[in-house]
């Protein structure tokens, strides 16, 4: 029986190791969840699994929350907190840790369970993006074992032998694989990128995700993320590693020897396949996913990614190939950028824009320590800001002077 903590609980990776998790009553047993505000969500999920402990974020959902699971009689403890989170990734009685809370809101409670020692299921990407080098020695130090959740690095995992221990030239590999969608625009011409909405850049056309990560699928920023994550997960140089574009989303990543072999995972585009496999590994479980039938899908496409079209790939390979701090400014100042997105302050094409400039701007510097990291993470938010208040005044000053050019046309033509 494996005890386990789901960091991230009501997102979408949560669910689905929920939904796994309900298939195998006699393997698993929930004893924290966690949310940022969504009390209702937490509450549904705690009457259904009962955890020991449920952590949110803000006092006032910790408040309805607590009230909701008094009113059913239902026992769980509410914990309040980003300290809360950190607790319930290193209880003593937990296992196995899924880290799924989305952007840097959890490296602390991932690298808790890394110190812990734990099971650590790494759903978080920027974890390793930002402190790859903080996360994977507290993992050493910690005894932690990290198996990746990303269909595309557990697919690599898959793809790698069992002796693998972390040098790709001892067993013989070449190069990494990542494959990717091209999310929704990979066809959309050029020119019209900038007319993208939220609501379509959100509209994957393989994968049910949270909004961030499917604008991040959109602008290809998540594969570059990706390639940064396999760069720690695997100990592999940034030549060793390359994205294929693939729509179809059957061929989660290959791994190319140097005998000429190359080993791919294939599955239906489910995140529960990964989630199962790191779940029970190195057993296999039903994961309640269905089965791929090769006949139906008759034909599998791949095509070299347009980094002039997608910036956002070449600029997560410019900040891993710079190191230091570039990759925790290259997180920021991307959260920051699809933040304003979202919200319908900037269009699609601004956000690489974005991100180019703070780099250009913040990202020098050694990573060491967490505070590094999170002084490097509050630098570059504070440069966004700066890029997006010198893009508003630009923005202001040009309408200004429309509006006055117009006005002086205006009078022009009445006399």
């Amino acid at each position: 029986m494996q005890n386990l903590t789901i960091l991230g609980s009501t997102g979408s990776v949560g669910a689905n190791t929920l939904d796994v998790v309900e298939r195998h009553p006699d393997r698993f047993r929930v004893v924290a969840l966690t949310a940022h505000t969504r009390a209702a969500t937490l509450l549904a999920q705690c009457r259904t699994h009962r955890p020991r402990y449920a952590v949110i974020a803000h006092p006032d959902a910790a408040e309805a929350l607590a009230t909701g699971l008094r009113d059913e009689g239902i026992a769980t403890e509410v914990l309040c907190g980003a300290d809360a989170l950190e607790r319930v990734a290193s209880l003593a009685e937990v296992d196995t840790v899924m880290a799924a809370i989305v952007g840097i809101a959890g490296l602390k409670s991932t690298i808790a369970a890394a110190r812990a020692g734990k099971k650590l299921l790494l759903a978080n990407k920027e974890a390793l993006v930002t402190a790859g080098e903080v996360l994977m020695h507290a993992a050493r130090v910690g005894g932690a074992t990290i198996l990746p959740i990303d269909s595309e690095h557990n697919a690599v995992f898959q793809a790698l032998p069992r002796t693998f221990a972390g040098e790709l030239a001892a067993v013989g590999v070449r190069r990494i694989l990542l494959t990717a969608s091209g999310g929704p625009f990979r066809l959309t011409p050029s020119a019209e990128l900038e007319l993208v909405t939220p609501d379509a850049a959100c509209a994957h056309p393989n994968w049910r995700m949270g909004r961030k990560i499917s604008v991040d699928s959109a602008t290809m920023m998540n594969k570059g993320l990706e390639v940064i994550e396999a760069r720690w997960l695997f100990n592999a140089e940034p030549r060793q590693i390359e994205v294929v574009i693939h729509p179809q989303s059957v061929v989660h990543s290959l791994v190319e020897y140097i005998d000429g072999s190359v080993i791919a995972q294939l599955g239906n585009p489910d995140m529960r396949t990964p989630i199962a496999h790191a779940l029970a590994y190195p057993d296999r479980i039903d994961a309640g996913v269905d089965f791929l039938d090769l006949a139906r899908i008759g034909a599998l496409h791949f095509q070299a990614p347009d980094t002039v079209r997608f910036p956002c790939l070449r600029l997560a390979y410019e900040a891993l190939e710079q190191g230091g701090r570039a990759p925790a400014v290259l997180n920021a100042a991307n959260e920051v950028a699809v933040e304003r997105f979202l919200a319908g302050a900037i269009r699609f094409t601004e956000i690489a824009q974005l991100i180019e400039a703070v780099l250009s701007r913040c990202a020098s510097g050694h990573v060491l320590t967490l505070d590094d990291v999170l002084a490097a993470d509050e630098a570059a938010r504070a440069c966004a800001q700066g890029w997006l208040a010198e893009r508003n005044h630009a923005a202001g000053n040009a309408r200004a002077s429309t509006a006055l050019l117009s006005s002086v046309t205006r009078t022009g033509t009445r006399s």
